[in-house]
């Protein structure tokens, strides 16, 4: 039987406890975001346009349609699905007999029901990966009826976390790749970092003391990331088990500095679990001793491997040196670093190397499916278990061939030429599916935001238009100068996250933000608990307004004791009042201000599960993000190691 038992056990586990993160950190979020006093109400996707509810949910499917009949506004439909995601996850997170491909197609199916309701403030790609990552793990994970029993592994399992593997791939490979097409300048030239720490969304107080790096370093990060996210992701596939743990710790390192220095929520650890793919169950000291050998033909074997891996790290070694240039300055106890390659040159690069990628995944999945099939004819007693273990492997095999052909299309959107080359064909097998999100393509940091300094959207609000303004704080985003940068990670907070991006634009692309304006000027008490001190208590200002301005760190020869220093732009949103012309016609037309379309029926079910929602929010609905997830999941480790 392939020896990655253990394996497979961990990666459904830290799945269980991303899904938990995931649910419970939108769970706190859903009144001030979604409910019907929030930013962008989930009514308004949800309000009845004449067709049968069978057609919209195969567009859009999200069990959001059904909760209505059950007597539940949309809020409340919500609040129900993320509670079932923390209680199905917690429940995978305790017990192993209880990681089984149902329980993980119910996760699956709860996260894509809230994320097709989510409009702006789910549209991230750690949501779609975590899409396309359950997935997976509906197909990683064990089916069984016994539930009391512990459950064993298939002969299969190799290729499912193969699946796993290649989608690790293009993540690392796209997120690599798109950083030189985009043609952003920092890139290129190797600075990117030196913006990095200061202008990424919400970051932590490290990245303050990562920021005071000299340049020379940050140029030599710079290139690191180039390796480790397009050079090593091809040692995935090597037969070479050292070339794969190398190729594991090194995108472990990297996902662990970012952890340290950024706020990305789940993200990060969504893709150290996609890593856990990378290993066998002899990482975790499952090797039984009859598997070790020690024969001439052993031990011949083990040095060609050693010889073998020693001239991959030595090649890497010295395309890092040929590629950026690298050379040690004595004087300045520096390395200096600059990309040796042209534009023209890197693109043709990425033309000749994208259909290898390609084939490098057929000839690894296949190989995957023949050593299966033959381990279930080798390995297994009895002529029905041979037949039973490959009837499932070859079932396995076809759903596999079928991800990865339809994986292809996101896979090749970083190259033109290889875009053209898919064939009409498998785009039609991938817009078959395209609603359900099982397969998207990926592109992390595609350019450099905030080259100059981090553009900041500072909130107002006052009495009087001519004086009194007073500006609103935030829970995580930079604001208050002196306020250090807070570790908040697996919690995202939507909304600064959001007011992040609309810092990189205008008011005008951004619609949610007069809704997120007028809800100010209704003192809508859901969306301010999604921010920091309410500077208006007694009742919500008249007029709401907003600010640009550019925020740098402070330096370390600074005399000063803040984290911020920060320079006025101009204004970003004029002040406004609930009189605005203008106002009311766009509120209308985004489903703002009317009324609520809650069900009459069932009236008695209605009201049980009404109060249960709303008892279990008084509760815990209450709590902050980071405090609520640790809360569940520190009692949920505990928990899973005694039972």
């Amino acid at each position: 039987m392939a020896k990655v038992l253990a394996t497979k056990d961990l990666f459904l586990w830290c799945m269980s406890a991303i899904y938990l993160c995931a649910f419970t950190s939108l769970y706190v979020q859903i009144p001030g975001l979604y409910g019907d006093g929030g930013i962008l109400p989930a009514r308004v996707v949800l309000k009845p346009d004449g067709r049968p509810v069978e057609k919209r949910f195969q567009k859009r499917p999200s069990l959001m349609w059904f909760t209505m009949d059950l007597g539940l506004e949309a809020q409340e439909g919500m609040d129900l699905i993320c509670i079932l995601g923390c209680v199905v996850s917690l429940i995978c997170l305790i017990s192993r007999r209880m990681r089984d491909g149902a329980m993980f197609a119910l996760l699956w199916f709860l996260y894509m029901s809230v994320y097709e309701v989510g409009q702006t403030f789910l549209w991230f790609q750690w949501d779609i990966l975590l899409l396309e990552a359950g997935f997976l793990t509906i197909l990683v994970a064990p089916f069984h009826l016994s539930k009391w029993r512990q459950p064993t592994g298939s002969q299969h399992d190799t290729i499912t976390l193969w699946l796993v593997r290649w989608l690790l791939f293009r993540l690392m490979f796209a997120s690599g790749v798109v950083k030189l097409t985009s043609l952003c300048p920092t890139w290129w030239d190797l600075t990117a970092m030196d913006w990095h720490y200061e202008s990424q969304c919400i970051p932590t107080s490290l990245a303050w003391y990562a920021h005071q790096i000299p340049q020379w370093f940050q140029k030599l990060s710079v290139a690191a990331v180039y390796a480790i996210e397009c050079g090593t992701p091809f040692l995935f596939f090597s037969p070479i088990r050292n070339l794969r743990l190398f190729s594991f710790y090194s995108q472990i390192l990297l996902q662990v500095l970012i952890i340290a220095t950024g706020n990305y929520n789940f993200f990060n650890l969504l893709t150290i679990t996609l890593c856990i793919s990378l290993l066998d169950d002899r990482f975790f000291g499952r090797e039984n001793a009859s598997e070790k050998s020690d024969s001439l033909l052993a031990s011949f074997s083990r040095l060609f491997t050693k010889l073998i891996s020693f001239g991959v790290y030595a090649g890497i070694i010295y395309a890092m040196i040929k590629l950026f240039t690298l050379r040690i300055d004595f004087e300045k106890y520096s390395i200096e670093s600059k990309i040796a390659f042209s534009q023209d040159g890197f693109f043709k690069a990425l033309e000749n190397a994208m259909p290898y990628t390609i084939w490098i995944g057929k000839i690894s999945l296949g190989s995957e499916i023949i050593l299966a099939l033959w381990r279930c004819f080798s390995e297994e007693r009895g002529l029905l278990s041979k037949m039973w273990s490959c009837c499932k492997c070859l079932v396995i095999t076809g759903l596999a061939v079928y991800m990865f052909t339809i994986s292809l299309v996101p896979h090749s959107v970083v190259d033109k030429r290889a875009t053209a080359s898919i064939t009409p064909e498998v785009r039609q097998l991938h817009d078959n599916v395209r609603n359900l999100n099982l397969v998207h393509s990926y592109g992390l940091f595609r350019r450099m935001t905030g080259v100059g300094g981090r553009p900041e959207v500072i909130m107002e609000g006052s009495h009087s238009l001519n004086s009194g303004w007073k500006a609103y704080d935030f829970l995580y985003k930079p604001g208050n100068l002196s306020g250090p940068p807070p570790f908040v990670a697996p919690h995202q907070p939507r909304l600064d996250w959001q007011m992040w991006f609309a810092a990189l634009g205008s008011y005008e692309q951004a619609p949610w933000f007069i809704n997120f304006a007028y809800r100010l000027l209704e003192g809508k008490q859901e969306v301010l608990d999604l921010m920091g001190s309410n500077p208006f208590p007694d009742k919500p200002p008249k007029y709401v307004r907003a600010k640009l301005y550019t925020y740098h760190y402070t330096t370390l020869k600074s005399t000063s004791s803040k984290w911020w220093r920060r320079k006025f732009e101009r204004d970003y949103m004029p002040a406004i009042s609930k009189e605005t012309k203008g106002l009311k016609d766009h509120l209308q037309h985004h489903g703002i201000i009317q009324g609520s379309t809650k069900s009459k029926k069932n009236a008695a079910t209605e009201s049980f599960i009404q109060l249960l929602l709303s008892a279990i929010r008084s509760y815990i609905g209450t709590l902050s993000g980071p405090i609520l997830i640790f809360s569940l999941f520190v009692p949920a480790v505990v928990l899973s190691r005694i039972s």
